[in-house]
């Protein structure tokens, strides 16, 4: 493992905080990683007190592993991990622990958040942490629009109305789901719930490997079609192969 390069702070930018565990509203400071020439892995340092929030942005592909190591003077430091294109935590330290080791499901900023707990902000209790932060494997690159045409205006390759099941009534619906495809038969999945909110999944040789969400991913096959579990069974989504790698 090498030392950072550099990382460079980037303001201050006010979002809520739904996935952090930490308070409702507060500003959290963002801060580019990169790696030295060569490096695949860096190891970071830095201070928190009451309500200060931290995302570490580190760019990265579909199908790279992130791993996520933080050790913290105060037991109520944690971290979440939210994947390009959402804000929400696929990784929720508070409820997980303090390490992690997931493919990504999407291209873009991966945000690495390290936060205190709710009681520990209010106290305005304070830690200082170390945060290793790495990147492994090649990103499963997206096929070209001269061998797949994208529809316009978007990245994505196809897209189609699936069977679905969100929230938890239970019933059936139809949701968007679109595609963009990716070397060896891969792909990223972006399936549109209804309420407009989003869910990210990740193919890797035309099997459902991983998601943006913090719930268990479950798998079965029927016939040509993916379902899609997350948690508990309250979200339901069927994928067609023919959407996955085309017909």
């Amino acid at each position: 493992m090498r030392a950072p390069l550099a990382f460079a702070a980037a303001g201050l930018l006010a979002i809520s905080l739904p996935a952090a565990g930490a308070l409702a509203q507060v500003a959290i400071e963002s801060q580019r990683v990169t790696f030295r020439s060569g490096a695949d892995s860096t190891l970071l340092k830095g201070q928190l007190k009451g309500d200060q929030t931290v995302d570490y942005k580190l760019r990265a592909g579909a199908g790279q592993t992130l791993t996520v190591e933080l050790k913290g003077s105060n037991p109520q430091n944690y971290f979440n991990v939210l994947a390009a294109g959402t804000d929400t935590a696929l990784f929720i330290g508070s409820s997980s622990g303090n390490r992690f080791r997931g493919l990504l499901p999407s291209d873009g900023d991966v945000r690495v958040r390290v936060y205190l707990m709710r009681p520990a902000a209010r106290r305005n209790e304070a830690s200082t942490y170390s945060l290793t932060m790495g990147i492994g494997g090649a990103p499963l690159a997206p096929v070209p629009a001269s061998r797949d045409a994208l529809i316009p205006g978007t990245p994505y390759h196809a897209s189609a109305d699936v069977p679905c099941v969100s929230g938890s009534s239970g019933k059936g619906a139809s949701c968007k789901a679109s595609v963009i495809r990716r070397a060896n038969n891969s792909a990223t999945v972006v399936v549109t719930i209804p309420g407009g909110q989003k869910r990210q999944f990740l193919f890797v040789r035309g099997k459902a490997v991983a998601s943006d969400q913090p719930e268990k991913l479950s798998v079965q096959r029927r016939g040509d079609v993916s379902v899609l579990t997350l948690g508990d069974n309250l979200e339901r989504y069927e994928i067609v192969d023919a959407l996955v790698v085309g017909g």
